[in-house]
Formats: structure tokens, sequence, C-alpha cells
């Protein structure tokens, strides 16, 4: 079988391209063109089925929440309630990250009860059935994570995160430039701590050919993972950072050779007044691939509260030309999330591409402000409440008031703006 990117340059658009169209109201045939340009992808595993999303550029933002059990804690259950809270507001795909349990029985389970794309990291799967079995890092036979790929590629995986760009030529880099955290990616440092102890190559790079054609069989969307990304802000934008986005640009062009989707993550920690000349580098260097960003986070002195940064940073990001936000939770850097951190993550991050598809002017995205805007200069509550991004909290906030039965609320009382100048009017 084809691959989406394969049938758009053969001029075909695909029953998947006209879903993203008509969800995203722009031409199927500038979809499919962008589609062959590789400025946009639709991670769409050939075994899983659901209504496509389109990720890119000229469509929506779209956002991930991240799923799954580690060793301390697992329980399926609580996983697949965290993936129904997440799609239920406004979650466009899911990970599945999980290192504790059956992984394959969680990962099965979860495809097939998503309505949306699945991406997963395979090395977390290899390395926990490696540790499990009381085997060092250093035993990691490269064969065993090829297979493991495949495997997940068979199951319905829709985009893998891979860490290809972490090579001895990117460490060089990095390790000649001081860094205050290192590596923070789990991947990335798993990857490069076998490479030292083995003075091998990431076979990841030395052998991605092998990986081009499991995900082409399959069409599975490669997310060239950032195993070097920056973990502060002090890190941000330093030689080793720079060095492996220019071995992702490298692969994202052999990839796009192969018929293989592609895009690239981004950073994780970065100030500010970084994040705009970050993501144009990236777009440049990487051919306009699609940028999934983690955050970015633009301060760290938030735990608890992280969420927050990350959505500040987010926005900031898509404004700029990221096309794909990874959500964060106010457990991150705590602990595992549980539901309620999922939905206040998801929240977020949804408020954050939002905010930036309106200066973008996104599809319909001005128009819901609008709809808002309205309702507030009626007082009409039932429709401000049904437009609200969390309804449930809206209405509760009011109903709950001293105000509920009434058309003000408890912070202006009869001094309300609106109800005044609407009442003084000419």
């Amino acid at each position: 079988m084809s691959t989406q990117l394969q049938k758009a340059r053969q001029g075909i658009i695909t029953p998947e391209m006209q879903e993203v169209a008509n969800m995203e109201n722009v031409n199927a045939e500038w979809l499919r063109n962008e589609i062959a340009e590789g400025r946009i992808v639709i991670p769409k595993n050939i075994n899983h089925k659901f209504i496509a999303q389109g990720i890119g550029n000229g469509l929506s933002t779209k956002i991930n929440a991240n799923i799954g059990t580690s060793s301390k804690h697992c329980d399926l259950k609580e996983e697949l309630e965290k993936m129904r809270i997440a799609v239920e507001y406004g979650a466009n795909a899911i990970m599945d990250l999980s290192t504790g349990g059956d992984l394959n029985k969680i990962l099965t389970k979860i495809i097939n009860e998503s309505s949306v794309m699945v991406g997963t990291v395979p090395i977390y799967t290899v390395i926990t059935n490696l540790l499990s079995a009381n085997r060092e890092i250093s035993q990691l036979d490269p064969e065993e994570l090829f297979a493991e790929i495949k495997n997940q590629a068979q199951m319905g995986v829709d985009f893998m995160t891979l860490h290809c760009g972490v090579t001895k030529s990117s460490l060089a880099f990095m390790n000649n430039d001081k860094r205050v955290l290192g590596i923070v990616s789990r991947g990335g440092s798993l990857l490069k701590r076998w490479m030292i102890e083995n003075n091998r190559e990431n076979p990841l790079y030395d052998q991605f050919d092998r990986v081009l054609e499991i995900c082409a069989k399959y069409d599975v969307t490669i997310s060239l993972g950032d195993g070097l990304r920056p973990g502060c802000g002090e890190d941000a934008t330093d030689r080793g950072q720079i060095a492996e986005l220019l071995i992702l640009g490298e692969l994202v062009e052999r990839a796009r050779e192969k018929g293989v989707q592609v895009m690239v993550e981004g950073p994780g920690h970065m100030r500010l007044d970084e994040i705009e000349a970050n993501v144009k580098l990236m777009k440049k260097v990487c051919c306009d691939a699609p940028f999934y960003v983690l955050g970015p986070l633009v301060t760290d002195i938030a735990p608890g509260y992280d969420h927050i940064v990350g959505a500040i940073g987010g926005t900031v990001a898509a404004i700029h030309g990221a096309d794909f936000l990874c959500y964060i939770t106010p457990a991150e850097h705590l602990c595992l999330p549980d539901v309620d951190d999922v939905r206040e993550g998801v929240i977020a991050a949804k408020i954050a591409a939002h905010s930036a598809d309106i200066v973008k002017n996104i599809n319909n995205s001005r128009e819901q402000d609008f709809i808002i805007s309205k309702a507030r200069r009626e007082l009409d509550w039932e429709a401000i409440f049904e437009n609200s991004i969390d309804p449930e909290l809206a209405k509760k906030r009011k109903l709950d008031s001293e105000s509920a039965e009434e058309d003000h609320c408890t912070m202006c009382g009869l001094m309300c703006a609106i109800k005044n100048d609407k009442e003084s009017s000419f």
C-alpha cells in the first residue's frame, strides 16, 4: 500500500485527505499539495480506524496528551479514563508512554479504544522489557529495537517518536558546550548510554533505512525526537541542540524520498524571547516539516503550575509556526499525572492552541470568540456556558455564586458595565 505522502505525490486525494479538508474547511486539492510537499502530515496507520486529522501548515494547531503507566503505578482502567477525558476536552492525539505492566496489552487496548491518533516511543518498551529481565542497558541488541518498531507498526500506532539525531557527532557538540541539566530526554539519555558503553553509533541513525522501510509499509508517521533538547532555559539553543537539529533536517529529506511522512520535535525548555527564532530555524533547516513542541516551558520556577508555563510557551511557538503542542500537566517534573491533571493539562494546551489560531485566523477560531463576545453583550449565560472551553466549570462557578439567578455576576452586581451601558444607550 502507498502512504498518504506517496498518494499525494501521485495526485490522489484520499478519503483521509477529504476528511481533513472537511474538518479544517480547506480546499482538498490545496491540502493534497501541502502533503505532497511534506508541510502537512496525516498520522494514520493503515491498521488503525478513526477519523483522520492533519498536522501542519495552514491547519488548526493540534494538541497531544501523554498517558501511560509507570513501574510505580500501573492501572489500565485509569489510563483508559485519562484517554477518555483527554479526548473529551479536545486532545487530537494520545501518546502511550507506559513503562509498567503488560505493555503490549496496554497499547493494544489504547489503540482499539482511541478515536484519535496514537503515538508511542518504542525504546521505552524495549528498555522496560530489558530491565525486567535483569539485563543491563548496554546489553540491548539493536534487533530488539527494530523488532519493537515493527511490532507497534503492525498493531496500529500512527506516529512514533524516534531519537535518530542523537549521534556521535551531535553528542560531541553537546559535550563541548557545558550544560546545566545535560540530557533530559529519556530516549536520548538511554541511547547515549548505550552508544558510549558499546562505542557504537545510534542504530536508529545508522540503520535509518530500516526504520523507513517499516514505517512506509504501515504508513507510520515518524516524529523525529529531540533527544538533546534543553531541560532548562539556560541550556536552550546551545550547540548540542542545534547539532541534532541539523541531523534531523537531513533525515526529514531522507524520509520524504522514501515516501514516509515525518514531523520534527522541538525544545521543551526555552526562554520566551528565544522561541520565535527557534521555530523559524527549525522550519528552515527541516524543510518546513510540521513542528511538534513540548511546551515550551518558559520558566523553571513553577512546579505544580507547569501547565500554565507550557501554555504560555506553546502559544508563542504556535503563533510563529509550531503545528503540534504536547500538553504539560500540573504533575510535570513531580509525579505521574492523574485524571484531573490530564484534564487541566489538555485545557491549558487547548487554550494555547486556540489563542495562536486566532492570531493566524485559522478555521473558525475567531468566530468561536465572537459567539462568546456576543453572548456576553446579551448577558446570555447559557450561550456563554455552551461555547466555553470547559462548559461544566463555567456553569458551576456562576450557578454556585450569590448571583446564580440574576443576569449579572457577583463581581460587579448592579454596577455591571454591560448592563449599565445597554440601559443607557441613546
